[in-house]
């Protein structure tokens, strides 16, 4: 059986269970076994090639002592033993001699949950993963990765407004333009699942490591911070099965709840490639963490300015923002002052509609800045949809060989992207048309003149889209609205 074969075993086994509610309760239940599945897997190797391993868990709680055997526990004594024991037991981890990977563990489970009540079908999970899933098989560790980007798949059409798992392609592109070296520490202060960082680490493989200090030193290189428990603990498993061997570095936590100014010098980072949430607004009282004329409850605008504080002078940055972001006036205004005064942001790129269908029809751009030397001109890169592509879909997702026109066209940035040139899809503003702009930064191609369609299809595709746009408007007003009343009353 295939390991997609498998998973899809395990979710329609988990649909005949009372207690497991829509797709992200399954993928929560389903993610927090394989954590432990592959946990277990790395440990049988590490044990192999080191003589002196020991695990950071009880030998009651590791995986090959109560799930391994298909005979073991099962029913209620297997659901008791989940409930009473194991969460418990691995929530309250007091990791031997402080091994970052008991608190790891520790922290994936801070607020995991077993939501089956049935421990004859807990029994039927665990028995398919365990024959299902071999993690120490390179060629199965490889395949898991499809399984797991379609688990990502499914979560983020089970996910809730401004949680948007950036398409691979995007992220794929972003690092590649960004190309962070071997010793570049690399960060994502809103890293969901970790799409960003897993890019980043093959990235580096592929084009740096060499050695086996090589190694060490890109495994001590990788930071993220998440604030939600389900997308916390698909990020970890994601380093685990990157070969991320201690992934202590993904911490569980809000990045924005950290006053701007307690982030200090020892914090800075060379690189950071980002999709922070849009679309939502923060808990009351956050906002007062940043300087007062950024001050804003708007996530990506709170995000930006924390990303430009990151950054060590001459660190780079690719960060993924919504139109709003670049016509919008006051706070924005002055973020994007901010922006363009104290980083070069040398390139913007337009994706066209539906890069994140069928999840949000909200336009979206890659912006690309380097810390420390005021913005000259910004150049700006239409991406095309590719030939007889008229918007994407589930069926027809993007591409990565689509943005090889944009890594053609890129330059370097040593010479200040000397080789570039305008062309049909590529055009630059000056920083005095910005400024004489108020900072507008949602600057139409020149090359092209308004063009109005009459296709039906496409007609009803952009109605579709604005309609999406104002239901999204429509809720954040809802709730400043009712912040607004609650606290007048």
């Amino acid at each position: 059986m295939s390991i997609t074969s498998t998973i899809k075993s395990i979710q329609d086994i988990m649909r005949k269970d009372v207690g497991v509610d829509g797709d992200a309760q399954r993928i929560g239940q389903l993610v927090w076994m394989l954590f432990l599945k592959i946990l277990d897997d790395r440990e049988q190797e590490w044990e192999l090639l080191d003589d002196s391993y020991r695990s950071p868990l009880p030998e009651r709680y590791r995986w090959r002592m109560w799930a391994a055997d298909p005979e073991g526990m099962t029913g209620d004594e297997l659901k008791e033993f989940l409930d009473n024991d194991l969460f418990p037991g691995l929530q309250g981890l007091n990791p031997r001699h402080s091994k970052p990977l008991g608190y790891v563990v520790r922290a994936v489970f801070e607020d995991a949950y077993n939501y089956m009540k049935s421990g004859q079908l807990i029994r039927q999970v665990i028995n398919r993963i365990q024959s299902g899933v071999d993690f120490n098989k390179a060629q199965e560790r490889h395949s898991f990765g499809d399984v797991y980007e379609q688990l990502l798949r499914d979560l983020q059409s089970a996910g809730n407004a401004g949680e948007f798992y950036t398409p691979r392609p995007v992220t794929e592109f972003m690092v590649r333009m960004v190309d962070p070296r071997l010793e570049e520490t690399v960060m994502d202060p809103a890293c969901g699942t970790g799409g960003f960082l897993t890019c980043t680490i093959e990235h580096k493989r592929r084009h740096y490591v060499r050695t086996a200090e090589d190694e060490r030193i890109l495994q001590a290189s990788i930071s993220g911070v998440e604030k939600k428990p389900l997308p916390h603990l698909l990020a970890t498993t994601n380093m685990i099965l990157h070969g991320i061997e201690v992934p202590s570095q993904i911490r569980h936590d809000n990045t924005l709840a950290k006053p701007l100014i307690s982030w200090g010098p020892k914090d800075r980072v060379d690189c950071i490639v980002a999709n922070p949430p849009f679309g939502g607004m923060e808990e009351d009282g956050i906002e007062t963490n940043f300087p007062a004329a950024f001050r804003t409850r708007e996530t990506a605008d709170l995000f930006l300015v924390l990303i430009m504080h990151l950054l060590k002078l001459g660190g780079r940055a690719a960060v993924v923002l919504p139109d709003g972001f670049l016509f919008g006036e006051g706070i924005k205004s002055r973020i994007k002052e901010k922006l363009l005064t104290e980083c070069n942001l040398h390139t913007i790129v337009r994706l066209p509609n539906g890069v994140f269908n069928p999840y949000t029809g909200i336009k979206t751009n890659l912006l690309f800045f380097t810390k420390g030397v005021p913005t000259r001109e910004v150049w700006f890169y239409e991406h095309q949809y590719p030939k007889g592509v008229k918007s994407y879909s589930k069926t027809k997702p993007m591409r990565i060989e689509e943005f090889e026109v944009e890594q053609a066209w890129w330059g370097s940035e040593a010479d200040g992207f000397a080789a570039r040139v305008e062309n049909e899809f590529a055009w630059k503003v000056s920083i005095e048309e910005l400024r004489a702009r108020s900072w507008n930064l949602d600057c139409k191609n020149p090359h092209v003149g308004e063009q109005v369609s009459h296709d039906p299809e496409e007609l009803l595709r952009d109605y579709a889209r604005l309609q999406d746009e104002i239901a999204g408007l429509r809720d954040q007003l809802k709730t400043v609205l009712a912040e607004a009343l609650e606290r007048e009353a």
